[in-house]
């Protein structure tokens, strides 16, 4: 009896000492995971502005005045009297082309009204003659009509030699080559000794453009169109019909991003929509002092086609988009997130105008988007606006 009393109570130990771990595990265990730390994300507040709605249009620049150099005759070029891409004046000597073959057509046709005037004599001496004879019945009446006409004739004969002599005079004119306006002109299309005025030689030989103030041609399609031709409506009610098109409210936009310091006004614009294309041609000039801009750059027209006042904005970044959905996430003041569904505007440079679902003043997280849940909890580091907008930016608006 002893024995199994002995064995019982060491199977009572071992029973024992097996489940103090396992009661120990389960009392120390919890029933969940800690929940992990709200994030640091940054937010903005949702502001309210005023803000001019732009349309950016691409065009390309060209001189206000362009005008071709032509050999108006053809000869060997002699000269080139200027510095290819400087300025030059009006009246300024640019080519010139041997004159030597000119200048004897001269030559020839002052020869010819010599002659012309002689024989006018002669036929007006002859005609002084025969007339008083003719009234004395001392020659034929057929003698006087033929001395009227051989005088008539001669005076036929001087005008025609005069009006060769004034050709001739011109074109020896010709092989002179002046500036027609105050400009800048280009790089030579031919170089002295080549032969010009003809095929397949250059007849224009160079271009002198005035590039200030600048002029830039673009296109628009049709529905642009008409919300430009509304503003230019409204224009000529506010301002009257001497003022159309010259509100100055464009902006050009250059190659590397700068905006020209000078406002741009519309010139002139095509007189119907290309059937073609589908776009309306529209052309406008921009101050250009010092020359700053040059014909034949590719530019970005940026016109204003409407004014919001009080309009929600956010930035770019703090919307995003989901099966067509377009979303923000809303921080309140207590860290909790709300996801928003919001319905979008127009981009104002990085912002974007949120027409509803936004208030002013509200908090929209503007990083960690992906990570984001509706009802999650964060920890949010106001940003400034103004510390996200470009320079071009911060002044607009109220």
């Amino acid at each position: 009896m002893s024995s199994r009393n002995t064995m019982a109570a060491r199977g009572c130990r071992l029973l024992l000492a097996s489940a103090i771990p396992t009661c120990l595990l389960a009392a120390c265990s919890p029933s969940e995971p800690p929940a992990p730390p709200p994030l640091d994300i940054s937010v903005v507040e949702a502001v309210s502005r005023d803000a001019d709605i732009t349309l950016d249009l691409v065009g390309q620049t060209r001189g206000s005045t362009d005008i071709p150099i032509r050999a108006r005759v053809q000869g060997f070029l002699e000269s080139i009297e200027f510095l290819e891409g400087r300025p030059v004046t009006k009246g300024q000597l640019l080519y010139t082309i041997d004159p030597a073959s000119f200048r004897s057509r001269v030559v020839e046709a002052e020869g010819y009204v010599a002659e012309a005037r002689t024989l006018l004599a002669n036929a007006k001496a002859d005609l002084g003659r025969i007339r008083p004879l003719a009234e004395m019945k001392a020659v034929s009446q057929q003698d006087l009509d033929g001395a009227v006409a051989r005088h008539e004739a001669a005076i036929g004969a001087l005008q025609a030699a005069s009006a060769q002599q004034e050709q001739a005079e011109i074109e020896l004119s010709y092989t002179r080559i002046l500036a027609p306006i105050d400009g800048s002109i280009g790089i030579s299309e031919a170089k002295v000794g080549e032969f010009v005025g003809a095929e397949p030689n250059p007849v224009v030989l160079n271009y002198v453009s005035r590039n200030d103030p600048i002029r830039v041609r673009f296109s628009i399609n049709e529905r642009d169109y008409l919300r430009l031709a509304r503003k230019f409506a409204e224009l000529r009610e506010s301002l009257g019909p001497e003022t159309h098109d010259k509100d100055g409210s464009l902006q050009l936009i250059l190659a590397d991003g700068t905006i020209h310091p000078h406002r741009g006004q519309i010139v002139g614009y095509d007189a119907a929509i290309n059937p073609t294309t589908g776009t309306f041609t529209l052309e406008a000039d921009f101050d250009n002092p010092g020359g700053i801009v040059l014909a034949g750059q590719f530019a970005r027209v940026r016109a204003i086609v409407e004014r919001r006042d009080d309009v929600v904005m956010v930035p770019l970044r703090a919307v995003a988009e989901l099966q067509g959905n377009f979303r923000v996430f809303v921080v309140g003041d207590d860290g909790t997130v709300e996801l928003r569904v919001v319905e979008l505007g127009p981009e104002i440079g990085n912002l974007r105008i949120i027409e509803q679902g936004l208030a002013a003043g509200e908090r929209v997280a503007i990083e960690g988007l992906l990570r984001l849940r509706n009802g999650s909890m964060v920890n949010a580091n106001l940003v400034d606006l103004a510390s996200l907008e470009p320079d071009s930016m911060q002044n607009t608006g109220s």
